[in-house]
C-alpha cells in the first residue's frame, strides 16, 4: 500500500490559526525514559533488564510475540502494575521519578478495548471528556476544542452520529479508535499509551491510525508509546522507534529506519526484500512453532546477546545515564504543578456531568432503563389481569396476601436485569479511574441520582396498573403508601446489584449472586415462613435486614388493617375463616388476617428507618468496594 503524506494530517487542536493549542501542546516534557527495567510475579521473571529512552515528538512501537511482555512492559511504563506485581526501578520524566498522582495527571492511557460510551455521539463524548478533566475554560473555548480535535482527527462528519450500541449501528472500528486517543488527548496529556490501537482494524484501518497517532506525536510534541502485534509495512514504518522483545528481554531498541542496517552488520542477519520487515521480525524472535527448539533457543539467546553487546545498546545507556545526570543537576526540570496547568473540577462538578452524560445514556439506551420499564409494564398487567378485579370477601384474603408477595419480591427479584447496564458503567468508570478522572465517591453518587427517578418512575408506573386492577384497599392513602414501600424495595433491589457487581464485575457472577441473594430474602421475609414458626438461625442472621421483609411487611399492614372483609354465607349460617370481633356481623377484621404474622400497625416510622439504612448500606459497601479496587 501506497500511503498518502502524513504532513497534511497532523492533528492540531486549533485548525484556523494552524497552531496546536496550549493546554495540548508540550513544553515542559522532553523525555520519557527507564534503564535496567525488571518485573516479575510470583518469583516469575516477566521482563529483564530493559532500557528505554523516548523523547518528545516520537512514537514508539512496542512489538513481539505473544507472551513477549509488551503489554506487560507497557503497563508497566504506565504505572499500572498491581501491588502484586514488584519492578525496578523508576519511570523516569525528564530524568526524574514522579509521584503517581502528578504521573497520572500528564499521562494517559488508551484500552485495547473501546472506553468508550455507545449512547453517546462523538462530540458529545468528547465533551464530557473535557468537562472531567478540566474547569478553569469557557464554553465557548471548549466548544473550540472540541471542534479542533473533531477536524484533526477526521471525524466531523461523523460528529453528531452515535458511537454504536447493541441495538444500533454507530461509527466504524477505525473511528473509534482515533476517538478513544481523542478522548484521552482533550484531558490535555504529556505521554500517551495504547495498548495495541490496531487490534481487529484492517491494514487500511490501522494505518490511518498509527497515522493520525504520528501526526498527533510531531505537531503538539507528545510521547507517544503503543504496543502492537503484527503491522503491515506502512502502518510499521510509521513509527519513529522499536523496542522488539522476546520472552520479557530485548532484541533491539532504536530507529526503525536502522533495523536493516543492525541486524546485518550486528548479526550478519540480511533482511529480505519485498517482505514484510515486522513479519520478518517476529518469525527471527519467535520459537513457537519451530521444529527444532533447542537450535531455535539458542539462535534466540544468541541474538538477545547480540544486542546486549552492540554499540546500539551501549549508546542507549549513555544517553539515558546523561538524561538522568542532566535532571540531577537541575538542567531539564519539569514542573508538573505550575500555572500552565489547568484546574481539575470539583467533585460537585464532576458528580453532576457524570449524572448529565448518564441521564443521556439512561434515554438513549434501552438496556440501560428501557427494557426495564417495558419488563416491569409487563408483569404490572400480568399480575393485575392474573388477580384482577378481587372483591373484599374471605375467599380473596389467600390470594390477596400472594399477590403482596408476588409484587414486592419478584419485582425486586428482577432487579437483576440492571447488571448488564452497570457492568458497562463501572467498566467505563474502571478505565477513567486508571487515568484519574474521578474515584469511587463520584461514581456512587451519580449512580444512585440517576437511577433514583427511573425507580420511582417504575414504581408509578407498576402500581397505577396492577394496584387498581387488582382491587387492593381504593384508597389514595393506601394507593400511594403502596407505591412508596415499592420504591424503597427497588431502591434496595439496585444498591444490592450495585454492591454485588462491583465486588464481582463479571456479568454471570454477578447475575448469579444478586439471584441467589433475592432467592435468599424471598424465603426468609415472612410469607413462605411467618416469623414466629422461623428457626432463630434464619430469623436472626438473615431475617431482619432483610429489606423484602419491611416491604411485605408494610404492604400487608396498608392492605389488612383498615379493611374489613366478608365471610362465606351459607344455609348452615355464616362461616368465617378468620375469627374476630366482627364474626357475629358475619365480617373479618383484616387485623386478625395480620395476627398470624405478628404484624400490628404503629411501626412504619421505624420500618422506614431501617430501610433507609439498608439502601444506605449497600451504597456504601458498594462505595468502599470501588474505593478499595486498584
Amino acid at each position: 500500500m501506497a500511503p498518502p503524506s502524513t504532513s497534511s494530517s497532523s492533528p492540531k487542536m486549533d485548525p484556523e490559526s494552524g497552531s496546536p493549542s496550549h493546554h495540548l501542546h508540550n513544553t515542559t516534557l522532553t523525555s520519557l525514559s527507564w534503564s535496567s527495567l525488571s518485573l516479575s510475579i510470583s518469583d516469575k521473571k516477566i521482563l529483564s533488564n530493559s532500557t528505554g529512552l523516548v523523547r518528545a515528538g516520537e512514537i514508539l512501537a512496542i512489538m513481539g510475540p505473544s507472551g513477549s511482555g509488551k503489554t506487560t512492559l507497557l503497563n508497566t511504563l504506565a504505572r499500572r502494575n498491581p501491588p502484586s506485581q514488584s519492578s525496578s526501578p523508576p519511570i523516569l520524566l525528564n530524568g526524574q521519578p514522579l509521584p503517581l498522582s502528578q504521573f497520572q495527571s500528564i499521562t494517559r492511557f488508551v484500552e485495547q478495548t473501546d472506553s468508550l460510551i455507545g449512547a453517546l455521539t462523538v462530540r458529545e463524548t468528547l465533551h464530557f471528556a473535557s468537562k472531567l478533566s478540566t474547569a478553569s475554560i469557557t464554553k465557548k473555548e471548549r466548544r473550540e476544542r472540541v471542534d479542533g480535535l473533531l477536524e484533526s482527527f477526521g471525524l466531523v462528519e461523523q460528529a453528531d452520529v452515535i458511537v454504536g450500541t447493541a441495538t444500533k449501528k454507530g461509527i466504524s472500528g477505525g473511528q473509534k479508535r482515533r476517538l478513544g486517543v481523542a478522548k484521552e488527548v482533550i484531558t490535555g496529556p504529556r505521554v500517551v499509551f495504547l495498548d495495541e490501537p490496531t487490534s481487529g482494524l484492517d491494514a487500511r484501518g490501522g494505518w490511518e491510525v498509527v497515522r493520525w497517532l504520528r501526526g498527533l506525536a510531531r505537531e503538539n510534541n507528545l510521547i507517544i508509546v503503543a504496543s502492537i502485534h503484527q503491522p503491515s509495512t506502512a502502518t510499521f514504518n510509521l513509527f519513529d522507534k522499536l523496542l522488539l522483545l522476546s520472552e520479557g528481554k530485548a532484541h533491539y531498541f532504536g530507529a526503525v529506519a536502522g533495523l536493516g542496517e543492525y541486524y546485518e552488520q550486528q548479526l550478519g542477519m540480511e533482511m529480505p526484500r519485498h517482505v514484510n520487515p515486522a513479519e520478518w521480525l517476529l518469525e527471527q524472535v519467535n520459537i513457537d512453532y519451530a521444529d527444532d527448539k533447542e537450535l531455535a533457543r539458542g539462535k534466540l539467546e544468541e541474538m538477545q546477546l547480540g544486542w546486549e553487546r552492540s554499540e546500539l545498546k551501549r549508546k542507549l545507556d549513555e544517553d539515558v545515564a546523561s538524561v538522568a545526570a542532566t535532571a540531577e543537576k537541575g538542567g531539564d526540570k519539569m514542573i508538573v504543578d505550575d500555572e500552565t496547568r489547568e484546574k481539575k473540577p470539583g467533585i460537585g462538578s464532576v458528580v453532576m456531568t457524570l449524572v448529565h452524560r448518564s441521564f443521556i445514556k439512561s434515554y438513549r439506551d434501552v438496556v440501560a432503563y428501557g427494557i426495564r420499564l417495558a419488563m416491569y409494564t409487563g408483569l404490572a398487567i400480568m399480575m393485575g389481569t392474573v388477580w384482577l378485579r378481587l372483591p373484599a370477601t374471605q375467599d380473596s384474603i389467600i390470594p390477596f396476601t400472594n399477590s403482596i408477595f408476588y409484587g414486592s419480591a419478584f419485582l425486586s427479584f428482577m432487579a437483576v436485569a440492571y447488571c448488564p447496564a452497570y457492568l458497562e458503567d463501572y467498566n467505563q468508570y474502571a478505565k477513567e479511574k486508571r487515568n484519574g478522572l474521578y474515584g469511587a465517591t463520584a461514581m456512587t453518587l451519580s449512580n444512585f441520582l440517576v437511577g433514583t427517578p427511573y425507580l420511582f418512575l417504575i414504581s408509578i408506573v407498576f402500581s397505577v396498573i396492577s394496584y387498581w386492577l387488582s382491587n387492593f384497599q381504593p384508597t389514595a392513602k393506601a394507593f400511594f403508601t403502596w407505591v412508596f414501600w415499592l420504591f424503597l424495595d427497588l431502591l434496595a433491589a439496585e444498591g444490592l446489584v450495585v454492591f454485588m457487581t462491583s465486588l464481582f464485575p463479571s456479568f454471570v457472577i454477578s447475575l448469579a449472586l444478586v439471584a441467589f441473594a433475592n432467592g435468599l430474602w424471598m424465603s426468609v421475609d415472612g410469607f413462605m415462613v411467618p416469623p414466629g414458626t422461623l428457626n432463630v438461625f434464619w430469623k436472626y442472621v438473615f431475617h431482619y435486614w432483610d429489606y423484602q421483609k419491611y416491604v411485605f411487611e408494610n404492604m400487608m399492614i396498608n392492605e389488612f388493617s383498615e379493611r374489613v372483609y366478608a365471610c362465606a354465607e351459607t344455609a348452615d349460617g355464616c362461616h368465617c375463616m378468620w375469627q374476630t370481633d366482627l364474626a357475629d356481623q358475619c365480617l373479618i377484621r383484616g387485623q386478625g388476617v395480620l395476627d398470624q404474622y405478628g404484624y400490628k400497625p404503629g411501626y412504619m416510622g421505624k420500618d422506614v428507618g431501617i430501610m433507609m439504612a439498608i439502601i444506605v448500606g449497600y451504597r456504601l459497601a458498594g462505595w468502599l468496594v470501588l474505593k478499595l479496587r486498584k
